[in-house]
């Protein structure tokens, strides 16, 4: 129990800063709202950490049983067992449930409610407001589950499986939402595997082939010159022109942060990072891909290979990996790649841009549904790497009884889905510049066949027209 509450402490310290560094300081008055937001602020906290755990769950149980099998007999390391490793699996999953279904959305309602009309306005007025929008939140998904299970599944045990709420409601609502997490990771997962390219090119410092970075200096310094004086003869009461000269001239100042920046760098930073970091990310989704596909011929030459197959070895008795420890290495680097890579592109889809959080301009609204995305993500990724033959570790707790592990149909599906779409995706990033150069060629340039103008990068070159890159 200590050592469960020691992680958990250290994860709920660094969600708490994390959290604190997006969150809008204008909400922090001294009045009842302060108590609304602050108690919204502790109650996504400790959803983020539980995030966190569902996160690092998976690559600590694969390290702890690496390391049992190399020291079985270590005195200092007796207290990693299969005990602990069962129980934090059933504690990050009871707690996912307690956050998923309970805590957040009293966060939210309590964040929106104002108390029922003729009460005396308070504290106690909201959170009565709050459970009472739970409850009929409650009875509504209730109602829905037991619609859903009728047309599905419609005899006497399922019926009557309804009524034991903990041992069947509450796994089978979380499946349900494991089931759309795991879809959900299908589609952000692969748009942010390529498009960590791009964020890692942002990031890092580009080699500067071609290019004259005094003469690039010199036309952004003229440009924010220029906008500089039209600001400054702009009447105080044109508000429209002096918004947009504002954003157009911190535009150029970040471009001329990036140029500095660029020419202040090492020429090891710019030629040897630069190009090792792109071939690591090349290699690890490659990787990934072929784990993928050995999978999809493992699913249908092996019944084991299937998630919900026959039970494993146990802790400390066998290792989970062909290649032993440095298998398992590999193994962990993928899973937090993969997690990266499913954050960057739950951010990346247009349906969700506006969702991204903004340091120091970020509501508390914002926050929980950005905490609840999160969750879900997270709570998925052990499921989706079993799945798709990343680890084969076999999953503890609550998070082995997904009824649809069991659907051969379903885990080969979603094996061919990810490897089709992932290959489709980096094939699109990577002759997205061939493909530009051709339509241009042909004439078609004003076309706007091209890809999401996020992916390429525009770059003033040394004879003054833009080059895509």
């Amino acid at each position: 129990f200590q050592i469960c509450f020691l992680l958990f402490a250290v994860l709920y310290i660094v969600s708490y800063f994390i959290i604190t560094r997006y969150k809008r300081k204008a909400d922090e008055q001294e009045d009842e709202d302060a108590i609304v937001n602050r108690i919204s602020l502790f109650l996504s906290t400790f959803t983020l950490a539980v995030s966190a755990g569902a996160v690092l769950l998976l690559p600590f149980s694969i390290i702890s049983n690496e390391i049992l099998l190399s020291f079985p007999q270590n005195y200092y390391i007796q207290w990693l067992n299969g005990s602990l490793i069962h129980g934090l699996w059933n504690l990050v999953s009871l707690f996912s449930n307690l956050c998923l279904f309970v805590l957040m959305p009293f966060a939210f309602f309590f964040l929106e409610s104002e108390g029922f009309a003729g009460l005396k306005k308070g504290i106690r007025a909201r959170i009565l407001e709050t459970l009472v929008m739970l409850i009929l939140l409650a009875l509504l998904i209730l109602g829905i589950v037991w619609v859903a299970s009728a047309l599905i599944d419609n005899d006497a045990a399922s019926m009557e499986s309804l009524y034991d709420l903990w041992e069947f409601y509450l796994p089978y609502l979380y499946s349900c939402i494991s089931l759309m997490g795991c879809l959900l990771l299908l589609l952000c997962t692969p748009v942010g595997l390529s498009r960590m390219f791009t964020v890692m090119g942002q990031l890092l410092v580009k080699p500067t082939i071609l290019e004259d970075l005094d003469e690039q200096m010199y036309i952004i310094t003229l440009e924010e010159e220029a906008i500089q004086r039209k600001l400054n003869g702009v009447p105080s009461t044109v508000e429209y022109q002096t918004v947009e000269l504002e954003r157009e001239l911190e535009k150029v100042k970040s471009k001329k942060t990036n140029l500095e920046r660029r020419k202040k760098a090492s020429a090891w930073e710019r030629n040897l990072v630069y190009p090792a970091v792109m071939i690591l990310l090349l290699i690890k989704t490659s990787i990934s891909v072929l784990l993928v596909a050995l999978n999809i011929v493992c699913l249908l030459v092996d019944e084991t290979a299937m998630p919900k197959g026959s039970g494993g070895p146990g802790i400390g008795n066998a290792s989970l990996s062909t290649f032993g420890f440095v298998g398992a290495a590999l193994e962990i680097i993928l899973i937090f790649y993969l997690m990266v890579s499913s954050v960057v592109g739950f951010y990346s889809l247009r349906f969700f841009e506006n969702f991204t959080p903004r340091k120091d301009d970020t509501t508390m609204t914002k926050i929980i549904g950005n905490c609840v995305s999160i969750l879900v993500l997270s709570s998925a990724l052990p499921v989706m790497s079993r799945t798709l033959g990343i680890t084969r570790f076999d999953l503890l707790g609550d998070f082995g009884r997904f009824n649809w592990l069991g659907n051969f149909y379903i885990v080969l599906s979603y094996n061919l889905l990810f490897a089709i779409v992932t290959t489709l995706c980096l094939v699109r990033k990577f002759t997205s510049a061939v493909r530009e150069e051709l339509l241009k060629a042909l004439g078609l340039g004003k076309l706007h066949l091209t890809n999401n103008p996020r992916d390429s990068e525009t770059k003033p070159s040394a004879n003054g027209h833009q080059k895509t890159l």
